[in-house]
C-alpha cells in the first residue's frame, strides 16, 4: 500500500489509538472497546480498515480474536518521512551548536 493510502488510514484518531494500544500487547476487541469508550461495532470497523491496510493482524485464541500491530507496512510511512527527518536533524544540530556557543 502506498504511503498516501496508509496516511489516510491512520489519519482517523481512533485508528491511531488502536495502534497505540496494540503496540503494548495484542488485545481482544473487548479490551479495545473498553479502552476507547466507543461501540464494539465501531471498533470492529476500524480494525477491519486497519487489517485491510495490513497494519494489524489477528489470531484465534479459543473463542476470541487477538489483534496485534504489523510493523512492516509502517516502513512505507517511515521511508516517506526520511527526507523530512533529515531536515529535522539538521535543524536540531544547528540549534545545538547555537546553544553550545551561547555564554552561560
Amino acid at each position: 500500500m502506498a504511503a498516501a493510502e496508509l496516511f489516510e488510514v491512520v489519519a482517523e484518531p481512533n485508528r491511531r489509538r488502536i495502534l497505540d494500544l496494540l503496540l503494548a500487547r495484542e488485545q481482544p476487541v473487548g479490551d479495545l472497546v473498553a479502552a476507547l469508550s466507543v461501540s464494539q461495532p465501531a471498533v470492529s470497523k476500524h480494525l477491519r480498515v486497519l487489517r485491510d491496510a495490513g497494519l494489524v493482524d489477528a489470531r484465534v485464541d479459543g473463542q476470541r480474536r487477538l489483534y496485534r500491530v504489523r510493523a512492516e507496512p509502517l516502513s512505507t510511512i517511515d521511508e516517506w518521512l526520511a527526507p523530512y527527518r533529515a531536515l529535522w536533524t539538521a535543524s536540531l544540530d544547528k540549534l545545538e551548536r547555537h546553544l553550545d556557543a551561547m555564554p552561560d
